[in-house]
């Protein structure tokens, strides 16, 4: 017996039955050979680590645009971040960790330069429409591996599509990092917004201090809590009425406060224009995108619009920057 072998039967004797077991993946859409060590969820989740999409998060916005200060969450903390809490709850609730921490780390390979506002702006020039989520889809199974992706399991994509709000994914261990993901953007977006003096915690309302907590520590307490005791040895991820509800308002009263803060958007409109004067730029010269995505769209069939959003979406907020300024910041010259 590999050890395989012995970690899928460790699967089957102790996690939970609504936990999506290994050996009963629904597999990849490309056949391969079973690896002698790691079951599918963990092979997914190396794969997930060690693909140049998820490095490039490290230089990608969360909330803040290009913030002054080191301790501001990219886009790949905020990752990690989700990652460590929807662990936690799949431990407790004796789920699939390896699937959990697949879906988490693969949940935003798709997001643009300046976060949601690059979203935006793809979307609304690109006549197709533009979503992260679809686009990290999108990295997984084709992008990556140049033009191969990573064939993951069935599992690990479903869970990376519907990760959002109006998502459903089909596993428990998917439902986990749904939640998660609100979780840790409500709290690391709260933190950063203290350190960037555009909120303090004197003027979130006394009321979700009451019901959640008044730290970020203790808001994390209550809400993962609150996910395992309301979802164990259930079939569905849940969280009780009077806390979720607390967290849809702390939401709304961010986006009030933060999410739509002048403060702290007052670069947005800069970033949008940029990726908007990039797509333009691109569609009408299509021999500057690099081969290697010129030649993936030959052989798919791929329109021009979806290979401009493709190479845009991979960019980093820098270099982004850097090739805005080649295309339309003049330049000194000399004899």
């Amino acid at each position: 017996m590999t050890i395989r072998e012995q970690l899928e039967r460790r699967e089957t004797e102790y996690l939970s039955r609504y936990a999506a077991l290994s050996r009963n993946s629904k597999g990849r859409k490309r056949k391969e050979p079973q690896c002698d060590i790691r079951p599918v969820f963990q092979r997914d989740r190396d794969r997930i680590l060690h693909c140049k999409a998820f490095r490039r998060l490290k230089q990608k916005t969360q909330v803040f645009l290009l913030p002054n200060g080191d301790h501001y969450r990219t886009r790949l903390t905020h990752t990690l971040e989700v990652s460590q809490n929807a662990r936690t709850i799949a431990k407790a609730l004796r789920l699939n960790e390896d699937l959990t921490e697949a879906i988490a780390l693969g949940h935003d390979l798709g997001h643009t330069p300046f976060g949601h506002a690059g979203e935006r702006a793809l979307n609304e020039v690109n006549p197709f429409g533009f979503c992260h989520n679809v686009q990290s889809v999108r990295i997984v199974e084709r992008l990556e591996k140049e033009g191969r992706g990573l064939n993951l399991t069935w599992e690990v994509v479903d869970g990376i599509l519907n990760h959002k709000s109006s998502g459903n994914p089909r596993t428990l261990e998917g439902q986990i990092v749904r939640l998660s993901d609100k979780i840790a953007y409500l709290n690391h977006d709260i933190d950063d917004a203290i350190r960037g003096g555009i909120l303090t915690e004197r003027e979130i309302p006394e009321e979700f201090h009451k019901i959640l907590g008044d730290t970020t520590r203790k808001r994390l307490n209550t809400l993962i809590h609150d996910v395992v005791t309301n979802s164990m040895d259930q079939p569905k991820i849940s969280m009780s009425e009077e806390v979720e509800e607390a967290m849809k308002e702390l939401r709304a009263f961010m986006f009030e406060r933060v999410y739509l803060n002048p403060v702290a958007k007052r670069e947005e409109k800069k970033a949008v224009r940029m990726i908007r004067d990039l797509y333009r730029f691109y569609m009408e010269n299509l021999d500057e995108i690099p081969k290697e995505y010129q030649s993936m769209q030959g052989e798919s069939g791929v329109n021009s619009e979806q290979m401009v959003c493709d190479y845009i979406a991979g960019m980093t907020d820098t270099y982004a920057v850097k090739k805005f300024e080649d295309y339309f910041v003049p330049k000194s010259w000399k004899i």
